[in-house]
């Protein structure tokens, strides 16, 4: 009882939390269009992207598949504990998207994802919402000028609507199959990530509230 409780509690805080953040990034989305519409700006206009990492490797998890009535499918399984990262952002209002497949997770691969994510987009000024890892809030962090991080509250996924890209690029790409090399695993995810479109990006991520940001 007390742990559920507990839980509970947490669930209730986590959610409180998370109404105020929308409030913060709509307002601060508001704030950045206003700068973006002054005649003196160097920027076209705002993007309120959502950015994580996801890792992928050798390491697989059985999941359903179809099989006859009566028997029961045998799929392959191992654990080889290699990974690779991908570091993505996506932009639900319009299904534009970023990708890197990168080999660990830190500071200065973070730096390199966003300095890399500038120059796809150099003349708009990008909101970019991540959790709050370390790696998100290192002083070593090196952060572009046209990119403003902003930080979601723990223990709330259903802000990040990327985590939704994840789950789809595993149903894509990685279902009941094993993989000979580390290789074959960058092959396959960025094999898969190519195979999403705006307008699929856009069903999957979009939330009424982000589009709400923007009227």
């Amino acid at each position: 009882m007390a742990e559920n409780y507990a839980e509970e509690q947490t669930s209730e805080e986590s959610q409180r939390r998370g109404h105020r953040d929308l409030k913060k990034i709509k307002t601060r989305v508001s704030e950045l269009k206003d700068y973006v519409n002054r005649k003196d700006n160097p920027y076209q206009k705002v993007r309120l992207m959502f950015q994580d990492e996801a890792g992928f490797g050798r390491i697989n998890k059985p999941k359903y598949c179809w099989c006859e009535r009566g028997t029961r499918p045998s799929v392959p399984c191992h654990h080889i504990r290699e990974y690779r990262y991908a570091y993505g952002a996506v932009e639900p209002t319009t299904g534009d998207s970023f990708f890197l497949v990168l080999p660990y997770c830190n500071s200065d691969w973070m730096s390199t994802f966003l300095h890399e994510l500038s120059k796809q987009f150099p003349d708009d000024l990008i909101l970019l919402c991540c959790d709050g890892a370390a790696w998100h809030k290192s002083k070593k962090l090196q952060i572009p000028e046209n990119i403003e991080l902003f930080y979601i509250p723990p223990y709330t996924p259903e802000m990040n609507p990327i985590e939704q890209i994840w789950k789809e690029l595993r149903k894509l790409g990685f279902c009941n199959e094993v993989f000979a090399t580390l290789e074959k695993v960058v092959d396959r995810l960025c094999d898969t990530i190519c195979v999403l479109t705006n307008d699929s990006i856009r069903h999957i991520t979009g939330r009424n509230w982000i589009i709400n940001c923007f009227n």
